[in-house]
C-alpha cells in the first residue's frame, strides 16, 4: 500500500520507504543513550569519575552535531535517501570500532567516529520526509516516523542496564552493528526504486566551503529559523544533560540496579510512543503553540518528582510523562524546522539538529562538572525549571510568529 499519493496521480511512495527510515533511526536512538546506563560501569572498569564517563556520551553528541555541517549539504546535493543508506553502512563500522577500543581512550575516539556517522540518519530522514510531504499532513507522518527513534532510544537505556548488571559493556555495540548493516544494505536497495520525486537533488555553485558557507547563511539570515535553532539548542542542553544522569540518580538516590534504573528510563520512550500514536489528535486540540507549552510544563514536573519523590516507584510515570512532553515539545519544533527554509531543506533540518546534538554534547559535559558540587537531586530539579522556561518563551514566540 503507498504511503503518500497526489491528486494528481504522481508515482506514489511505497510505505516501506518510511518504515525503512524509521528502522534506521531505531540503530541511531539505540546508539545516542546506550551509554546512559553505563556510566557507573565505565567507570569502574576504567577508574575514571562518573563525570569523566560522562564524556562517551559528550564526544558521540559534538561529532553528531558538527557532522551535521557535511551532511545537510550532501544530502542536498546526492540524494537525502542515498546518503542515508550508505550513512547506515558506515554506523555498523564505527559501532563495532566502539564494542572492540581496548581501552578509555580509544572508546572515546570510536564514540566521536559514531557520532559522526549517525549524523546523517535522523535528520536527512526529516529533511526527505519534508520533501515528500505536504505541510499540513507532515507533523503526524513525522511523529510515525520517530516511532523508530524512540524505540532506539528507549531499548538503549534498558540494553545498557542490562549489560551494565550481567554482560560486558561491549555487548550492546555487536548488537548496534548488525542492526546497522542489515537495515543499511535494504535502503540501498530500496533508494533504486523510489520514484524520481523522492530522489530530487540541489546542485548547488561553488567549491565546498563557498556552498557551506552559502547555505548556513541564509537560513541563520531568517528570523524565525534563529528562534527554532536557539530553542533547539537550549532544549538538548537541559532536556538531555538532565536524563544523561536519571539512571545514575535512581542507582545512588534508591539503590535500584542499573538494569532496573534503565528498565525505568526506557519509559520515557513509551510516553514518546503515545505521542506518535495520538499526533493527530494532539496536533488538533492543542495546536503546535499549545504543544509546546504543555510539553514544557510537563516535562518540567516530571524532572522535579524525579528528583524529590520518596521512593523510586515515582520515577516510573515521571519518566513516561517526561517522555511524552518532551516529543510535544521536540516535534512542534522539528515541523518548523522543515519548513523554516524549504528551498534548503537538508542544510536547514541539519543546522537544526545540529544545534541540538551540540546542546545534548554541552547539557552533559555541564552536568558533569557540575556533579563535582551538587547531588543529582539539584542537578535534575534546575533542569526542570529551564525546560519549563525555553518551552513557554517558545509557545509564546509561535504564537507570535502564527
Amino acid at each position: 500500500m503507498p504511503l503518500l499519493t497526489a491528486a494528481n496521480k504522481v508515482e506514489a511512495i511505497p510505505r516501506s520507504a518510511l518504515v525503512a527510515l524509521s528502522v534506521a533511526a531505531f540503530g541511531s536512538g539505540m546508539s545516542m543513550r546506550v551509554m546512559d546506563p553505563l556510566l557507573l560501569r565505565l567507570a569502574a572498569d576504567f577508574n575514571v569519575s562518573l563525570g569523566g564517563a560522562s564524556f562517551v556520551i559528550t564526544v558521540f553528541g559534538v561529532a553528531y552535531g558538527l557532522s551535521q555541517l557535511v551532511f545537510g549539504p550532501l544530502g542536498d546535493r546526492y540524494g537525502k535517501y542515498l546518503v542515508i543508506s550508505w550513512a547506515c553502512i558506515a554506523c555498523a563500522l564505527t559501532s563495532l570500532l566502539c564494542g572492540l577500543a581496548p581501552d578509555f581512550s580509544s572508546l572515546l575516539v570510536a564514540r566521536a567516529i559514531a557520532g559522526a556517522t549517525a549524523a546523517a540518519i535522523i535528520p536527512l530522514s526529516m529533511a526527505w520526509i519534508g520533501d515528500v510531504v505536504p505541510y499540513e499532513g507532515r507533523q503526524t507522518v513525522l511523529a510515525r516516523f520517530l516511532i523508530g527513534q524512540i524505540l532506539g532510544l528507549s531499548s538503549g537505556a534498558l540494553v545498557g542496564g542490562l549489560c551494565a548488571d550481567y554482560l560486558s559493556w561491549r555487548s550492546p555495540f555487536f548488537l548496534i552493528s548488525f542492526s546497522f548493516i542489515s537495515i543499511g544494505v535494504y535502503l540501498v536497495r530500496l533508494n533504486r526504486s523510489l520514484p524520481a520525486r523522492a530522489r530530487v537533488l540541489h546542485k548547488a555553485e561553488g567549491g565546498v566551503l563557498t556552498r557551506l558557507v552559502t547555505e548556513f547563511g541564509q537560513i541563520f539570515a531568517l528570523r524565525w529559523a534563529r528562534v527554532v535553532l536557539g530553542t533547539v539548542l537550549l532544549e538538548g542542553v537541559m532536556v538531555f544533560g538532565a536524563m544523561a544522569f536519571v539512571a545514575s540518580h535512581l542507582h545512588i538516590t534508591y539503590g535500584v540496579s542499573l538494569a532496573f534504573a534503565g528498565s525505568l528510563v526506557m519509559l520515557f520512550g513509551m510516553g514518546g510512543l503515545l505521542f506518535a500514536a495520538r499526533s493527530r489528535q494532539l496536533v488538533s486540540l492543542l495546536g503546535e503553540s499549545g504543544l509546546a507549552r504543555y510539553g514544557a510544563l510537563l516535562m518540567a514536573l516530571s524532572l522535579l518528582l524525579i528528583a524529590y519523590a520518596p521512593a523510586w516507584g515515582w520515577a516510573a510515570p515521571a519518566c513516561f510523562c517526561y517522555g511524552l512532553g518532551f516529543y510535544m515539545l521536540h516535534n512542534t519544533l522539528q515541523i518548523n524546522a522543515t519548513q523554516m527554509a524549504p528551498e534548503r531543506r537538508g542544510a536547514a533540518v541539519a543546522a537544526f539538529a545540529s544545534c541540538f546534538f551540540l546542546g545534548q554534547s554541552a547539557g552533559v559535559a555541564a552536568g558533569g562538572s557540575l556533579l563535582a558540587f551538587v547531588s543529582t537531586r539539584h542537578l535534575l530539579a534546575a533542569a526542570g525549571l529551564c525546560v519549563a522556561l525555553i518551552g513557554l518563551n517558545f509557545a509564546r514566540l509561535r504564537a507570535r510568529h502564527s
